[in-house]
């Protein structure tokens, strides 16, 4: 009986181990590719992860699609970044903001791939840029990248992490 047991708890333990980190709803987040360090919303309704972006221009670099931009943040220093393109996101606006009848307005943006850095967790995730600067957050964490940290969300909580530390 007792190497059942013994079995047991061996077989229990990935599951135990797979159980995600819980963060609150806002959170701060590092960006090292850019040596900045930005608050960010934790939204599980949001599918990608959005950064704060303005003057957003497309170009072509040795046949691959790269894009600049600078940060549309309340202290961005308006240094310009570049970040090779890895695909365009097509965004559909929402349907309560539409005009009845009409199709839902269609956007397109570059996403990139940034590691982001929360507590001590550091993951590469696909960030699309478009200009937040209109929203308390200036960058979102949509679903897709909260997978990649294996975290859940409690809507209760705020800023749960430690300062980030990779």
């Amino acid at each position: 009986m007792k190497s059942l047991l013994a079995l047991l708890s061996l077989l229990a333990l990935p599951v135990m181990a797979a159980e995600p980190t819980l963060y609150g709803r806002y959170e701060n987040i590092a960006l090292p590719e850019l040596g900045e360090t930005l608050k960010a919303k934790m939204d599980t309704g949001a599918y990608t992860a959005s950064l704060s972006a303005k003057d957003i221009e497309m170009f072509t670099r040795d046949g691959e699609e790269w894009v600049r931009f600078r940060l549309a943040t309340k202290d961005a220093s308006g240094k310009v970044y570049e970040h090779k393109v890895s695909r365009i996101s097509k965004i559909k606006g929402r349907a309560e903001e539409e005009d009845e009848g009409d199709a839902p307005e269609v956007s397109k943006r570059p996403v990139v791939d940034l590691e982001l850095c929360l507590g001590d967790v550091k993951r590469t995730v696909e960030v699309n840029l478009v200009d937040r600067s209109h929203f308390n957050y200036p960058l979102l964490v949509g679903a897709k990248a909260l997978r990649e940290f294996k975290a859940a969300v409690n809507p209760a909580k705020r800023f749960t992490a430690d300062k980030p530390d990779c």
